[in-house]
């Protein structure tokens, strides 16, 4: 079964501690990366730009589609980056999760990959 795993970060934090704290931040994020990777968990990690480093949104409210240029209103969090895993079950992807690195500085979402318009089961 395929989960998305969201890092949700507070908006300044990753600018926040000292840049040798951020590499080290980093390195153990593509540590985990890799140790899933090579465990067949790992179908793809990224990630994300910063909002204000060139983020469009697009919408389409009935005039036809318009771009809306960021930096965005104030946003409480942002989405930092992602991992797509392939898990047997819930548990483990909630265990990879429980597992991240992030959650020392972000919060971790864990997501199962699903059909919006079809029935979806509780778990």
């Amino acid at each position: 079964m395929a989960y998305m795993m969201l890092i949700i970060e507070d908006p300044g934090e990753r600018l926040r501690p000292p840049i040798e704290e951020r590499r080290e931040r980093y390195r153990t994020m593509v540590a985990f990366a890799d140790d899933l990777a090579t465990k067949g968990k790992l179908k793809i990690a990224q990630a994300l730009a910063l909002p204000d480093q060139g983020g469009v949104r697009i919408r389409n409210r009935g005039q036809g589609p318009a771009m809306i240029d960021g930096p965005f209103a104030e946003a409480k969090e942002i989405v930092g980056g992602f991992f797509y895993l392939d898990c047997d079950t819930r548990e483990e992807a909630l265990a990879i999760a429980a597992g991240c690195p992030a959650v020392d500085w972000a919060s971790v979402e864990v997501r199962k990959v699903a059909n919006c318009f079809e029935e979806q089961d509780e778990n």
